[in-house]
């Protein structure tokens, strides 16, 4: 059975910048809506992006959209999450998500994701 693996984690202080990885293994990859959702101690799970294959397509939680870009490269079977301008509430668990679907409906909802990496931690100092 397939995983996802993130990396790329760190402690950072405000307005530093981070780049997360997300390999996948044994999925495929290339066909499916790939995603990014966060967690704080105490918060449910939160949507932060999302990208379709084939049109690629990105979709974004409106507090990071202007400082968050989400990529694929799918020939390295690795999804990108580019983090700049990182304010200490993106402080979070991150985890990439992966799920058998080329469509965006309910692309924010976290239950539609079949696959889960481990999550890597991101903090960020003020």
């Amino acid at each position: 059975q397939g995983h996802l693996v993130e990396s790329g984690g760190g402690l950072v202080q405000a307005e530093d910048s981070l780049r997360l990885s997300c390999e996948g293994f044994g999925h495929p990859f290339n066909r499916d809506v790939m995603g990014w959702f966060r967690q704080s101690p105490g918060q449910d799970r939160e949507f932060v992006a999302a990208i379709t294959p084939f049109n690629f397509k990105t979709y974004y939680l409106d507090s990071v959209k202007d400082r968050f870009t989400i990529s694929r490269e799918d020939t390295k079977k690795t999804l990108y999450l580019q983090m700049n301008s990182l304010k200490p509430e993106d402080t979070a668990v991150y985890y990439c998500a992966e799920r058998p679907s080329q469509s965006a409906i309910r692309i924010r909802d976290s239950s539609t994701y079949n696959y889960w990496g481990q999550g890597t931690q991101v903090t960020v100092s003020s």
